[in-house]
């Protein structure tokens, strides 16, 4: 919905109403996450973005790929949205992601930026403890839409 989105440029009732006419085999309890963490990332766009390009180094948004500007707004809104949830969970099924719909490079720089808002925002919430690489069998913690 967020690459939907992004392209697009519509707006997200829109975006939701034609990206779940096309899945209508999705379980309920899927949809509701994905939705939730949809509207998550828009409503807090400014501040994802910021987080991303603050970490992305030199990046702008602008110039990185689609897919991957929209995989590191999914993952930093869950950071924000979901904080219950590993950061490396969701590093990991981000970086699933990135393996199917990306290139081989890019895999490295979402990791790569995403490790490190995680790190920030544990730093920041007074954990202290870094989110690190993602374990190679993190666990599912749900079913993908």
């Amino acid at each position: 919905m967020l690459f939907q989105a992004d392209m697009g440029k519509q707006p997200a009732e829109d975006v939701q109403r034609t990206f779940w006419g096309e899945r209508s085999t999705v379980e309920a309890a899927t949809r509701a996450f994905a939705d939730e963490l949809f509207l998550a990332a828009l409503a807090r766009a400014p501040e994802i973005d910021s987080l991303i390009e603050r970490h992305a180094e030199h990046w702008r948004m602008e110039r990185m790929a689609v897919v991957d500007r929209n995989l590191l707004r999914a993952g930093v809104a869950e950071f924000l949205g979901f904080p219950e949830t590993p950061k490396a969970v969701i590093i990991n099924e981000s970086l699933e992601i990135a393996r199917k719909f990306s290139s081989p490079e890019s895999v490295h720089f979402i990791n790569g930026v995403l490790d490190s808002v995680a790190r920030e925002l544990e730093d920041s919430a007074g954990g202290g403890k870094a989110a690190g690489r993602p374990p190679a069998a993190a666990g599912k913690r749900r079913k993908k839409a």
